[in-house]
């Protein structure tokens, strides 16, 4: 049994060199201390790791929020815009008039050493008229019909005595009748004269009619005086032809708006379009335009949705005009090849609002319009809370824009020689002095104030060309009060039927509210042309533009 034991035991492997236990100790001390610091250092690597991570993402985070904070105090602001806009007073007018010059800016511009510049009272000073001497109703222009109250003779008796009556005074009170609109068939017979002679010996008669005015359309009951009273009642006072309809009804005339409709756009056509025409080669004369654009409505347009936008653009004279134009034109789309066709090879400066379609016209100086921009600054301060307007930047941007127009209406009375002189001497340093402080939106969360500062510091190559000629204006405030009438009546009438009627109503705007602007009265003008064209050639249409002395004898509002 030993010897067995002993046989299976294992031999042990051969060692070359015995390594003494200090040595092994040492070793292994040695690996678990460089192990230890190994581990320290990877935590203390993943701590910084994991800190700086949670430092980047607390920052992202934060960074986040505030952004989400600045874009929901934008979306109130356009709430309370909209709101506004919706609801509020339209007025763009500055609450408190005593800051429209006023900047306070001590702290930041305040220079002892500085030449002190001469202020706007002593350079220009200004007085609104008052008119003196007139009641606020006038009606001197009227035509006076006297009615004389009197005792009859038998009654001019004293009661107490039983002596004559003799007139002490004459008491007078004025009123004004209105006398409602008549309505007469009128009946031409047209006398057809023959030869008795000639019908029993000749072999033919010759016929000799009287003359007789031309109707403005044949075979109609249209009159001048009724097409021109329709036209008035829908392009001047927004009187839709439905509503025109009912009242003729009412007056016992059945006359349908489809028959209405008809006969504006067939007298648009043969006499009015060479009106507009000869009104167009005018406005193209002129060195100064102004031009704007709004929606319409034409519910029948080939390859087009009945709800989907078609555009009414107006073109109008400046200011230093002798002659005042104003034309529109139906375009079914807002692309800027409709002004570069209609503006065709005209040179000068157009006034637009910050519409990118105007910037591209060759031979064309865009001239942006100032009043957008204060727009978009009284905007922005109206929808900030009452006690955050003072001192804000919308309020600041606002008093910029009121500095400007304030110099205007100083400069109303200059020639344009003078205005420009002094638009560089006053107004450009402050205009550029705004441009600088609102470069630096950029720096400031996304707001309504901001935009407005971003809209002009884009539209600044536009904006400063006003300054370059004394006949420009500040804004075109006058491109805007000329296509009111058509947004107004837009609101009432709707929408046009067809491109055809579209066209038409564009021709008749222009021929109304030319008229207006010199000084007609647009029945009159409309009744004279139909009275006139239809039995005159084209030849003598300028004989019957609007600024004519004879057209304004005729037609004018002091005309009888």
């Amino acid at each position: 049994m030993k010897t067995h034991k002993q046989n299976n035991q294992k031999t042990p492997k051969a060692i070359s060199e015995p390594v003494p236990r200090d040595e092994v100790y040492s070793h292994g001390e040695t690996d678990l201390k460089t192990e230890n610091e190994a581990l320290r250092q990877k935590i203390t690597e993943m701590e910084v790791t994991f800190k700086t991570g949670l430092q980047t993402e607390n920052e992202a985070l934060q960074q986040k929020v505030a952004e989400l904070e600045a874009l929901i105090k934008f979306y109130e602001e356009q709430i309370r815009l909209a709101k506004h806009r919706q609801f509020a007073a339209s007025s763009e007018k500055t609450e408190n008039a005593e800051q429209l010059g006023l900047f306070d800016e001590a702290e930041t511009t305040a220079n002892p050493k500085a030449e002190e510049k001469a202020t706007l009272e002593e350079t220009i000073t200004y007085t609104r008229k008052k008119p003196v001497g007139k009641r606020a109703d006038d009606i001197s222009k009227l035509k006076v019909e006297t009615i004389v109250c009197e005792l009859p003779e038998a009654e001019r008796v004293c009661p107490a005595c039983g002596g004559a009556l003799h007139t002490l005074d004459i008491e007078e009170r004025c009123e004004v009748e209105i006398i409602p609109a008549q309505f007469v068939a009128k009946r031409y017979q047209q006398h057809v004269y023959g030869c008795r002679s000639c019908e029993k010996n000749g072999d033919g008669v010759p016929i000799t009619k009287a003359s007789a005015p031309e109707p403005v359309i044949r075979n109609s009951l249209a009159s001048p005086s009724a097409v021109a009273h329709i036209m008035v009642e829908k392009y001047v006072k927004a009187v839709p032809l439905y509503r025109q309809e009912q009242s003729l009804l009412r007056d016992g005339i059945a006359l349908s708006r489809q028959t209405m409709a008809n006969w504006m756009v067939k007298c648009a056509d043969d006499w009015l379009t060479p009106v507009y025409d000869a009104l167009k080669k005018q406005l193209l004369t002129e060195p100064v335009l102004h031009a704007d654009e709004t929606v319409l409505q034409v519910l029948k347009e080939p390859n087009k949705a009945a709800n989907s936008n078609s555009y009414e653009w107006l073109y109008r004279t400046g200011g230093c005009a002798a002659h005042p134009v104003v034309l529109y034109e139906y375009q079914p789309t807002r692309s800027s090849a409709h002004p570069k066709l209609f503006l065709h090879n005209w040179k000068g400066f157009l006034h637009t609002d910050g519409y990118s379609g105007y910037h591209q016209l060759p031979n064309v100086t865009v001239v942006g319009c100032y009043a957008h921009v204060r727009r978009k600054f009284d905007e922005a301060l109206k929808v900030l809370p009452v006690d955050g307007r003072p001192g804000s930047n919308a309020e600041k941007g606002l008093l910029y824009c009121n500095r400007l127009f304030e110099y205007e209406r100083a400069f109303a009375a200059l020639s344009a020689e003078e205005r420009y002189i002094k638009r560089n001497e006053l107004s450009l340093p402050v205009a550029t002095e705004f441009l600088d402080w609102a470069k630096t939106y950029a720096a400031h969360p996304k707001s309504a104030v901001v935009i407005a500062m971003a809209y002009y510091v884009n539209q600044w190559p536009y904006l400063s060309n006003v300054f370059t000629d004394g006949r420009l204006e500040l804004s075109n405030n006058r491109a805007e009060r000329s296509i009111k009438p058509f947004v107004i009546g837009r609101k009432n009438w709707l929408f046009s039927n067809s491109q055809k009627g579209a066209k038409a109503s564009s021709v008749i705007y222009s021929i109304i509210q030319t008229a207006l602007e010199n000084g007609l009265v647009p029945f009159k003008y409309l009744k004279m042309l139909f009275e006139i064209l239809p039995n005159t050639s084209t030849g003598q249409i300028t004989s019957l533009l609007p600024w004519v002395d004879a057209v304004k004898d005729l037609c004018g509002v002091d005309a009888v």
